[in-house]
């Protein structure tokens, strides 16, 4: 009897071992799998910061709009190039943008800058803009006799002008040589007070920085345009100005 006792004690000392051990698996798939969903919906509504990394080719016009202001859409791609022109005696805009809008991180044009007519109001433009009051600018052009002989330019020379349009206002001016390929690049860091820090390169080389008044709030297009304006020449262009731009990048 004692035997037979400790025996049934024993049986049922293994069942409920074996239904423990049961409830305790399934609780713990139970709780994976509502932490991977917790996590899934997580990641739905948590913002990325910054690991987004675009680059185009200009094979196609993909993830691109037309931006023209004034004029026809004087732009198509060549060769693996995008080549946009203005045409003589007229204020053409000619203008892309991208669709998608970006905040921080590091901002690259590669663009053939041409000889370019003397005098001519045209401008080459690789910027960033969200709106009138928060547009930082990359503007290559002839420029106008005051300013070419304030940077002693030689004939060969056309004037970049690096520049935040507003909150804060801030301008520079420096030399190129026409006929080239050259990389412009805008970098957008942010300082403790959480503000854009604006950095300018041409071929990695430093021009020009500022601080800006606003930081992520504002977010940017990306452009890459010709324009006829008046501020970068003396008269409205003789000939007609082109650019090429053989990619643009964000990282």
């Amino acid at each position: 009897m004692r035997k037979f006792y400790k025996a049934a004690c024993l049986a049922l000392g293994m069942l409920l071992f074996s239904c423990s051990t049961q409830d305790l698996t399934e609780d713990s798939q139970n709780s994976t799998a509502a932490s991977n969903t917790n996590s899934s919906e997580t990641s739905k509504t948590t913002p990325v910061k910054n690991n987004i990394s675009k680059f185009w080719d200009f094979n196609n016009l993909d993830e691109w709009e037309d931006a023209t202001q004034v004029g026809e859409a004087n732009y198509f791609i060549e060769n693996g190039n995008l080549r946009l022109f203005t045409n003589a005696n007229t204020w053409d805009r000619t203008k892309i943008k991208s669709i998608a809008t970006y905040s921080t991180g590091t901002y690259s044009w590669r663009v053939f800058v041409p000889e370019m007519g003397v005098g001519d109001c045209a401008s080459i433009g690789a910027f960033l803009y969200s709106d009138d009051t928060h547009e930082l600018d990359f503007e290559i052009g002839y420029g106008k006799e005051t300013v070419r002989q304030g940077l002693n330019a030689a004939s060969d020379d056309l004037i970049v002008y690096t520049t935040s349009q507003a909150n804060p206002s801030h301008s520079f001016q420096s030399k190129i040589k026409r006929n080239q390929w050259y990389t412009f690049t805008i970098t957008l860091a942010l300082n403790t007070k959480k503000k854009y820090v604006a950095t300018w390169k041409i071929d990695n080389q430093n021009l020009t920085s500022k601080t800006l008044t606003y930081g992520t709030a504002t977010k940017f297009k990306i452009f890459c345009s010709v324009e006829n304006l008046s501020f970068i020449g003396d008269h409205i262009p003789a000939t007609q100005n082109y650019a090429l731009f053989d990619w643009v990048e964000f990282k």
